[in-house]
């Protein structure tokens, strides 16, 4: 008779991706990836989405292809949470640009949720809720405003958390995680109107959208 095909059962896995490490399956350059780090034979994984080589922290993995489409698409604005170090103490006002969205070379950035959230000496470090995942998005923000980014960390993703987990380490999401981020990425996208991707200064009084 037939063969039957079998869909290989659905797998999602929350990794704490470390520095220094690659977010595809393979690198041309050799560097480690984060398939060389997860110690799961099988079904084959792969990372919704992109964190910098030199960033760490949250990081999905899935087989669930349809999912990882959703998720991904800048249309569902899934909220990313970063922890930010930069060099130098960034004016309110400049963390108000940010917050507001900053032209940058590929376009103006969307807006975002930003606030400091302590000091070190001749160092910030500040807490950013974006939603969208362009290519080094972080950095080229700060960068436009004269402020390296020393440390980098996603410490959130749609909801989920690092929790206890150290660099290295995963574990596998509980059903009901799985199903909230389900109910995010079937919800209907957001369209954002014109105004809203405008770093044009706010008037007094204005509020925000």
């Amino acid at each position: 008779g037939r063969r039957l095909s079998v869909s290989p059962e659905k797998m999602y896995v929350l990794f704490y991706k470390p520095k220094n490490v690659v977010t595809t399956l393979r690198d041309p350059e050799d560097r480690p990836t984060v398939m060389d780090l997860l110690a799961i034979p099988k079904p084959r994984l792969f990372p919704v989405g992109r964190l910098d080589y030199d960033a760490e922290g949250v990081i999905l993995l899935t087989n669930d292809g349809d999912l990882a489409h959703q998720l991904a698409h800048p249309s569902h604005e899934v909220p990313r949470t970063y922890w930010v170090k930069v060099k130098g103490k960034p004016e309110k006002e400049e963390l108000q640009r940010l917050s507001r969205g900053i032209r940058l070379e590929d376009g103006i950035t969307a807006p975002c949720a930003i606030a400091p959230l302590r000091e070190t000496e001749g160092n910030t470090w500040v807490e950013m809720v974006l939603h969208e995942g362009k290519n080094r998005e972080v950095k080229r923000m700060w960068e436009k405003l004269g402020y390296p980014v020393l440390k980098l960390k996603r410490v959130g993703f749609g909801g989920l958390k690092l929790g206890s987990l150290q660099p290295g380490e995963y574990r596998l999401l509980r059903p009901e995680e799985v199903q909230k981020l389900k109910n995010r990425a079937a919800a209907p996208p957001k369209i954002q109107s014109p105004a809203s991707r405008s770093d044009r200064p706010r008037k007094k009084g204005e509020g925000r959208r």
